[in-house]
């Protein structure tokens, strides 16, 4: 049986998904000024406090005026994080071919492992996908806390004295506001096309 904790982290998260979101292919499928507008009663998102891959520090204050496709996850992922980063790139790539101004979308990845995930470590990780990411990371505290503010469940399986544990953690695209609000997110089952369909909708 799960820990408490983590059935309280998963619960917390179903909640606050479940109270804007009507499924993904419904949500990648929206179109209108209504789909575009950040949900200021949804709890996702918020104030953080991380580092980029140079390690200068970096706050939400960087996203604002700008839509944002934002993903936690870790280096060291054998197969969720970097088939989530690839969808986003080859979201990316379409939207570039349709002529839509990609400055005004920035796509964003949170390593929820800060001992092993040093800025240079995500730094040379994300030049194996979009060359606009932004790659951020922290001290554990910085992380744990935008981890809560996006509602992202993550936890070390294996060893966390080691450095050879697995994190799972949750594995969905959120796509905020130039606000910084919630509008929706994407799944696995929003593959390139469709996350390029709902983001050129808003640019």
């Amino acid at each position: 049986m799960a820990p408490l904790p983590r059935l309280a982290a998963l619960a917390a998260l179903t909640a606050a998904l479940a109270a804007c979101d009507p499924g993904p292919n419904d949500s990648a499928d929206a179109t209108g000024a209504s789909a575009c507008a950040g949900d200021p009663s949804v709890p996702i998102g918020g104030a953080f406090e991380l580092v980029d891959t140079s390690g200068a520090p970096v706050t939400q204050a960087a996203l604002d005026g700008r839509y944002a496709l934002l993903f936690f996850g870790f280096t060291h992922c054998p197969d969720v994080c970097p088939t989530e980063l690839q969808r986003i790139t080859a979201a990316l790539d379409r939207l570039a071919e349709t002529g839509a101004d990609l400055d005004r979308v920035q796509p964003v990845f949170v390593s929820v492992d800060p001992k092993r995930d040093r800025p240079e470590v995500v730094g040379d990780y994300l030049s194996l996908f979009h060359d606009r990411f932004l790659g951020l990371t922290g001290s554990t505290e910085q992380v744990a806390a935008a981890a809560r503010a996006y509602r992202v469940y993550y936890a070390i399986d294996g060893d966390p004295e080691g450095d050879d544990y697995l994190i799972n953690h949750a594995a969905m695209i959120y796509f905020m506001g130039p606000d910084g609000h919630y509008i929706t997110h994407f799944t696995a089952q929003d593959g390139p096309d469709a996350i390029a369909r709902r983001v050129g909708a808003c640019l």
